[in-house]
């Protein structure tokens, strides 16, 4: 059926003028012969990721399908274990934070132009609900000041297009409107959505927010009117002071209770620091500030007002607010309503998520413990959309509640529930005491609240610190907000967040790599180095083998030192006319010309082409490149210079291999691959006759690999310009397979056998028997076997002195690695049909120098039969200098071909080449 259905494939594709790819040009390699060694366990062929597997990952299985139902109510987890001290914890939080968020609320309502019972239903159904679907045990979800703010100014412009609907109307059908939204995004579980939002944005936003909000309040607490506090702040700001004249007894009231608010909290400070025993009884005080001012000044108002005619007072207070809930009703949500509030849903639902989740987020690393933002979102969402059914309106989590209520030792998320019994309870029994609650002692607590919001000067100097850029994105997002409106400043923040990181990713330029030889120190010594220092303290890196290199390791920085590393040490080059380059922002449509250009002009400028160009007369030169001055060739002329190499630096060398480092590539896509293709085949011309060789290192993603197998890359070029056939070397990184099979774990056990006693495990015992076979090691690259096994060897520090490890443990260890009995363990890291996709930039380097070398060492033979006889097998010849100088950096083995017959290694290039088209 498979053959049919191959056939059928082959078909409709030729049908269609589809060529499809052929057989792995590399999958010669895998018929039986190792390109590693005849002692390794086994040839590890990777294969190509499946569209199928891509289709399963998203199709979800039935277990992941009931794991989703279950998580959209995370109280089952922890309900069944609820116990009495949990509840006690509960209970305190939970009646603090209902304390708090009455008045709280009542304030808030009056930001956005509703009257205060609206702040207590959307408080009581903020914590009712919330607890159901909460991940988080502090949030507390309610009316807060930049989010009731930004209501009232959607209530007032609808309103003004409107006129006869309620303001409750609007500002619940917003809240159903935006809860809807929020929901949806919660339920497809795509709460990394707000991630896309930075920290910059969010604190001018809501430093901007706060400075909006607190000026606001101003002409209310000082009881200043002849304008509308809607306008931009600065406005505001002005007709306040324009109206000093005009202040009326709510200052006394205002003032008074603002500077009483902060001279308790800071009190409350100054004892918790003085008197450390005292430091909970000061909390709590601090905590129930707002509601002691609340209660003086309503006694203050009480007493002032309680023989004046009900509807008249001497200064501005609450009046009469309905028991019970009067607005309960279906919420009203026509298409009219709903196409004047679009518009507004944008910045509305960006307020519902950021400061949530961010709240959220914050607050759970602080008490160690993970929140899932799309499970938050889904908690919004269903809050928002049945709180307008009681009369509420938008809500999200508060700051200073939560932070309130993370101290007060809250246990569980069903504190809210005690919270709502207090709202519930003040809704039916207060609503008397709240007839005489002054407006501007609630425009103080909005004031003294809002100012916590404030970004302090030393948290943005050490933005500064970080990212001067993002300081100035800060102030432009406090400016627009305080010039124009919250809307606009969170706009402005977050488009110019977005614009910053598009250029970054548009202008990234990868770094050239140079090689520097390093040693790890500690003290006064070099780690590994040390023949006193036991087996186990190379720090998991290296310790003294038969090569002084064994503690030197390789490491690449970029050749600018534009990393901060020392301009003082000199780079190496890696190899003439090799380059190591590094993506420094991925590797994707936006940023692949623009970093693919740069690379090209630095070979460019640091090479020359393998073959001069030549024109016979001034007229053959091409228009972008006209060639020399005549006074420059008649002096080269004079000279007996060849006229074509004027202006060439014959000493720098001709290009011959490019290593790509992915290390910071994930994902690439059809446009970056075609530039890597168009530059390719670039640099093919300008090295022409010869092809350039591209390794590539540290790709993390199979995806990443088929996208760059399907353009060519991942084994060499089939066939040279010429016809002739080249022979290549195959370096593989290979690894031994771990457990108790490998060298160093036998190794270990020797060693305790002879210092706890002659108790052998079956590890040990299969050493032991290996050793009896007398188990020869065979060096997988050029002694890198050895030195291991001469680490091994090292000797192992003891409270009564120092012992050398047995020989037999020195030939347990021998025998892990290409033992010519059953030991051998080795096996390649990646995948050997893809020769030059490398694990790391070392094993990179050793290819690219390897190959190179080979050109150089066997001259190619010319043959117009392509299928030529290839030249006889070479016996291995000693590593090159430069070789040499990378065996000591490889963190794993690099396995050769140059002691076994090419013919056997890799395929003489009889394969068509995948870049050439038909």
């Amino acid at each position: 059926m498979s053959t049919a259905w191959g056939k059928a494939g082959r078909f409709t594709a030729k049908a269609l003028g589809i060529k499809l790819q052929d057989k792995d040009p590399y999958d010669e390699v895998t018929r039986g012969e190792s390109v590693i060694s005849n002692h390794t366990t086994s040839s590890f062929v990777e294969e190509p990721p499946h569209t199928a597997e891509f289709l399963r990952e998203l199709v979800p299985s039935g277990k992941q399908l009931g794991d989703y139902a279950i998580s959209l109510f995370p109280f089952t987890s922890w309900i069944g274990h609820y116990n009495l001290q949990w509840l006690a914890g509960d209970l305190v939080a939970g009646i603090t934070i209902g304390a708090i968020v009455i008045p709280q609320g009542m304030a808030y309502a009056q930001l956005a132009n509703l009257e205060p019972q609206f702040g207590l239903y959307s408080s009581f159904m903020g914590v009712l609900i919330y607890w159901f679907f909460a991940t988080s045990k502090d949030i507390t979800i309610g009316p807060v000041a930049v989010l009731s703010s930004l209501t009232g100014g959607v209530v007032a412009n609808v309103m003004e297009d409107l006129p006869d609907i309620p303001p409750h109307f609007i500002a619940s059908a917003l809240s159903i409107l935006a809860g809807a939204v929020v929901l949806f995004i919660g339920l497809i579980r795509c709460g990394w959505i707000v991630d896309i939002i930075s920290l910059t944005a969010l604190s001018a936003f809501m430093t901007g927010s706060a400075l909006n909000i607190a000026i606001g309040q101003f002409p209310t607490l000082m009881g200043i009117k002849g304008f509308s506090t809607r306008d931009p702040a600065y406005l505001v700001f002005i007709h306040t002071l324009q109206g000093l004249p005009r202040t009326k007894l709510d200052a006394a009231m205002g003032l008074t209770a603002l500077f009483m608010l902060y001279g308790i909290r800071s009190l409350c400070n100054f004892v918790a620091r003085r008197w450390p025993q005292h430091q909970r009884v000061a909390f709590f005080l601090s905590t129930l500030r707002t509601v002691f001012v609340i209660l003086l000044y309503t006694m203050i108002s009480w007493l002032a007002n309680k023989d004046l005619p009900r509807g008249t007072s001497k200064f501005k207070i609450l009046f009469d607010v309905p028991r019970g809930f009067k607005n309960a009703a279906v919420p009203v949500l026509n298409k009219e309503l709903a196409s004047k509030l679009a518009s507004y849903l944008p910045a509305t639902v960006i307020v519902l998520l950021i400061e949530h989740i961010a709240i959220a987020k914050s607050f759970g690393r602080i008490n160690n413990y993970t929140i899932d933002p799309s499970q938050e979102m889904v908690a919004i969402g269903v809050t928002n959309m049945l709180g307008p059914f009681l009369g509420g309106y938008a809500a999200t989590g508060s700051f200073s509640r939560t932070a309130v209520k993370s101290k007060a030792g809250v246990r569980t998320p069903f504190a809210g529930v005690i919270t709502a019994v207090v709202v519930l309870l003040a809704i039916y029994a207060l609503p008397a005491v709240f007839y005489y609650v002054p407006n501007a002692s609630l425009a103080a607590v909005i004031i003294h609240a809002v100012g916590d919001l404030i970004t302090p000067p030393n948290t943005i100097y050490q933005f500064w610190l970080v990212s001067p850029l993002e300081v100035i994105i800060f102030f432009v997002g406090v400016f627009v907000t305080v010039f124009s409106s919250i809307e606009n400043g969170i706009y402005c923040t977050v488009c110019l967040s977005f614009a910053v990181l598009l250029f970054r990713i548009l202008k990234a330029q990868g770094r050239f790599l140079g090689r520097v030889k390093v040693h790890s120190v500690l003290g006064d010594h070099v780690i590994g180095d040390d023949p006193r220092k036991p087996v186990d303290e190379g720090y998991g890196t290296f310790v003294r083998g038969s090569s002084p290199d064994a503690p030197y390791r390789n490491i690449f920085l970029p050749i600018t030192h534009a990393d901060g590393s020392n301009p003082e040490i000199e780079l190496d080059n890696p190899y003439p006319g090799i380059f190591i380059y590094r993506f420094s922002e991925g590797f994707n449509y936006p940023n692949a010309s623009h970093t693919l250009e740069y690379m090209v002009r630095y070979i460019h400028k640091n090479t020359r082409r393998t073959t001069l160009s030549h024109f016979d007369r001034p007229g053959d030169r091409p228009w972008n490149d006209p060639g020399p001055s005549r006074r420059k060739l008649k002096a080269a002329a004079r000279e007996g210079i060849d006229s074509n190499e004027i202006g060439v630096n014959m000493h720098l060398p001709t290009l011959k291999a490019i290593i790509l480092d992915f290390s910071s590539v994930n994902n690439i896509d059809i446009t970056s691959v075609q530039q890597l293709i168009d530059v390719r085949n670039q640099l093919d011309r300008y090295a022409s006759p010869d092809v350039v060789d591209w390794h590539v290192a540290c790709i993390s993603n199979r995806w990443t690999k088929r996208a760059l197998v399907s353009a060519g890359f991942g084994y060499p070029s089939a066939n040279l310009p010429d016809g002739r056939i080249r022979r290549w070397k195959s370096i593989f990184s290979v690894a031994e397979i771990g457990g108790e099979q490998s060298a160093a774990a036998t190794a270990e056990q020797e060693v305790n056998e002879k210092e706890y006693g002659p108790t052998l495990s079956a590890r040990g015992r299969v050493a032991q028997q290996q050793q009896q076979r007398g188990g020869n090691s065979m060096d997988i690259e050029s002694g890198s076997a050895s030195d291991d096994t001469e680490a091994v060897g090292t000797l192992k520090a003891t409270a009564s002195g120092s012992k050398r490890i047995s020989a037999g443990a020195d030939a347990a260890a021998r025998s892990r690695f290409g033992s010519t009995g059953n030991g051998g363990r080795t096996v390649a890291v990646h995948g050997i049909n893809r020769p030059l996709f490398h694990v790391d930039l070392t094993s990179a380097l050793q290819s690219a120098i390897a190959n190179v070398e080979a050109r150089a060492e066997f001259p190619a033979t010319t043959s117009s039969i392509k299928g030529v006889e290839p030249v006889a097998t070479q016996t291995p010849t000693p590593m090159s200098q430069s070789q040499e100088n990378f065996k000591g950096g490889s963190t794993s083995e690099s396995a050769g071909t140059g002691s076994r017959p090419l013919r056997s290694s890799l395929p003489p290039y009889e394969l068509l080449d995948p870049r050439k088209e038909d």
